[in-house]
């Protein structure tokens, strides 16, 4: 940046421009420092041209203006064309030990702030080559070695991370997107999800775009009287378009955040849970997976499993202390010492039961040979309840007997509660049919209450086993078959076993039911199958 007084030049430059004199000018070069000014626009404030160097600046009221309104004397605003001025130019070398002008470091800077591209820097400074263009970038800016002035910006502490070191990564953990082939069973359960594109086939509300495919922008002049009508109806368009994509947006967001691509692969991470929270806990628990994101909902997930984690560490530390332990180098010792002699009492069961080391027996050598080639059963370790879902529930000897038959303890329960219902101790003997209505009877009451239980495998077993070999499907057929059987002097079981396997003849009921042998005659026995048969083929 250059500046010029009122010096002989200058009068000579305004008495060809017919510029009023100004005389004893206190404008002082040496004084003044142009470099600090600090003008922020770049178009003439005159003709609001973009302005190109060299252009003008009117050191009174620090305005920038162009070479043509200067020539022309043009006042404007504050502006007087007797104003002292100074020049500015970029055709200068900005920093010491470089051959750049001000005028290259201003391409360079520009550019890499638009495109952040060398290999344009390159086409807009064809004096300098590729690698030049880098390495003073390097050396004048990111080592500051031009100027003190350059900017110094404090790193953030989010920034700041750790250094990454490679051979804790395996390349094989990174897996490319999943591209299934269409009619494909994975292409249908991503839902029309394309993974490689990281977006859907079909869109939600795909029409959308129709609404502005066929709209004619036209630029309506101002004074045209439908001018604010077509104005409005315009943008109540773009404003509709932009409502629909918002809510396309908004279902991708929910699909994502709740991970409904791969619904298989959202619920297969809750078996890690299995030993801690149970099946039971989290199947009820995932009905609250809508309020929460996917992560906030493993937060959840994680807390539970940890209480449990720790509930099971205050469970073993009980048990070491009702056995006298009270540290824990005691405790491992315990364990040690404990697994060592389960190891011993099995080789010894094993050496028990092995007959060729037995001296009470004698064996012949027909009999050691075979012996030799039969393959033995071999022995399970008692299984270790302690820390398994539903072991507090336990008493101590239910708690051996669990261990010793290697039954987890919520099966235990789940088999002792249907084994000592109530409902069933005094009961009398019921039919597959009977059966089912019970169990169809209990599902539906569970599925009208409030607070919704979730059935055991046992229990859904059972009711799919009733559902497959009941011969009766209504209670009045039922009935019927009962009382016709109870009138015969028949056994519970005798007729229980006739209901529910429904012979068609009598030898058949006789082999299958041996106590029925000699204690009816065939034809009346051949009677009371044939009503059997006909009330069940009447029924509905």
């Amino acid at each position: 940046m250059m500046a010029t007084t009122n010096t002989d030049l200058t009068e000579e430059d305004a008495a060809d421009l017919q510029f009023p004199k100004v005389h004893g000018s206190n404008f002082d070069v040496k004084n003044e420092d142009y470099t600090r000014l600090e003008s922020v626009n770049t178009s003439c404030l005159c003709c609001n041209t973009e302005l190109s160097t060299p252009y003008i600046i009117c050191v009174v009221c620090d305005i920038n203006i162009c070479c043509l309104c200067f020539a022309n004397g043009r006042e404007f605003l504050n502006h007087k064309n007797n104003h002292d001025y100074s020049i500015f130019d970029d055709n200068f070398v900005l920093f010491e030990n470089s051959n750049w002008t001000a005028r290259e470091e201003l391409i360079l800077l520009d550019t890499l702030l638009d495109y952040g591209n060398f290999g344009l820097v390159d086409r807009q400074l064809p004096n300098h080559s590729l690698r030049e263009i880098k390495n003073h970038y390097d050396e004048f800016y990111l080592m500051k070695k031009g100027s003190n002035l350059l900017p110094n910006f404090q790193p953030l502490q989010n920034s700041i991370k750790n250094q990454m070191v490679p051979y804790r990564f395996r390349l094989n953990d990174i897996d490319d997107p999943p591209r299934y082939n269409p009619n494909s069973v994975g292409y249908h359960t991503m839902a029309g999800y394309n993974a490689a594109r990281s977006d859907f086939e079909l869109e939600y509300d795909s029409n959308a775009e129709d609404l502005i495919a066929s709209l004619n922008f036209k630029n309506i002049d101002r004074s045209d009287p439908h001018y604010e009508l077509m104005t409005n109806l315009q943008c109540a368009i773009i404003s509709s378009y932009n409502r629909r994509l918002l809510e396309r947006q908004r279902r991708k967001t929910i699909i994502r955040n709740h991970g409904l691509i791969l619904i298989r692969k959202t619920i297969g991470w809750l078996h890690r849970y299995d030993a801690t929270v149970t099946r039971r806990v989290y199947g009820k628990m995932c009905r609250f997976m809508q309020f929460y994101t996917g992560t906030h909902f493993e937060y959840l997930m994680e807390g539970l499993h940890h209480v449990a984690m720790l509930k099971n560490e205050i469970l073993r530390l009980c048990e070491f202390l009702k056995k006298g332990i009270r540290s824990i180098p005691s405790a491992k010792l315990y364990l040690h010492l404990k697994q060592r002699y389960e190891e011993s009492v099995n080789d010894v069961k094993m050496f028990q039961n092995n007959t060729q080391f037995n001296w009470k027996v004698k064996h012949s050598i027909a009999t050691s040979a075979l012996s030799s080639n039969i393959k033995k059963r071999g022995l399970f370790s008692p299984l270790e309840v302690l820390g398994l879902p539903g072991y507090e529930k336990l008493t101590s000897k239910e708690k051996e007997l669990c261990r010793s038959v290697r039954l987890v303890p919520m099966s235990y329960i789940e088999f002792r509660d249907i084994l000592v219902n109530e409902k069933f101790e005094n009961a009398e003997t019921l039919l597959i049919s009977e059966v089912h209505m019970l169990l169809e009877h209990r599902k539906a009451q569970n599925e009208s209450a409030e607070d919704e239980q979730e059935f055991s495998d046992v229990f859904m077993k059972t009711l799919t086993y009733t559902d497959r070999f009941r011969k009766f499907k209504n209670k009045e057929t039922i009935s019927a078959v009962r009382n016709l059987l109870m009138q015969k002097k028949l056994h519970k079981f005798e007729l229980a076993a006739l209901a529910n396997l429904c012979p068609e003849t009598t030898e058949e009921a006789k082999s299958l039911i041996p106590s029925l042998e000699g204690r009816f005659e065939d034809e009346d026995l051949q009677t009371v199958l044939d009503d059997i048969q006909t009330k069940r083929s009447l029924q509905y």
